[in-house]
């Protein structure tokens, strides 16, 4: 029979190692300087999408005076899928997060008044957009 002191050692020698063993498991080496990183590509910032762009502009009256207040609408020609912006005091505007892959119309309206519709095509390399609005024609209504 195993004394009592034998029991108490090979358990302690059983947590021992059970222990040990976990501790050099959750040690990585550090990787080598100069290596690649461990996924393709680096880390991209939250702007650097090379597929995502943004617009911006302003709404003007036709005496080019900023429009607080117009409703600037941006149409994706693949979904038609409809967005609204209010511009601000100063008549700025701005769309974020848009595809460079799809032509966008754009376009605003205020009380009587609406600009000319003006498209973002995908053949448009810029990163930020900038399309200023000039209303003037009166707003045919559409029955």
């Amino acid at each position: 029979m195993k004394t009592l002191t034998q029991i108490v050692l090979a358990e302690l020698l059983v947590v021992f190692l059970v222990a040990a063993s976990q501790a050099f498991a959750q040690q990585a080496p550090p990787p080598p300087s100069g290596s690649p990183p461990l996924f393709k590509g680096d880390k991209k910032g939250k702007g650097d999408d090379e597929t995502v762009r943004s617009l911006q502009g302003q709404v003007t009256n036709t005496s080019d005076q900023p429009v607080d207040g117009a409703v600037v609408k941006l149409k994706d020609t693949k979904t038609l899928r409809v967005r609204s912006f209010i511009t601000q005091p100063d008549g700025n505007y701005r769309f974020h997060g848009l595809s460079t892959n799809v032509d966008y119309e754009v376009w605003a309206d205020h009380k009587d008044m609406t600009s000319d519709q003006r498209t973002l095509s995908v053949f448009d390399s810029r990163k930020q957009a900038v399309v200023n609005l000039q209303l003037a024609t009166k707003r045919e209504d559409k029955k």
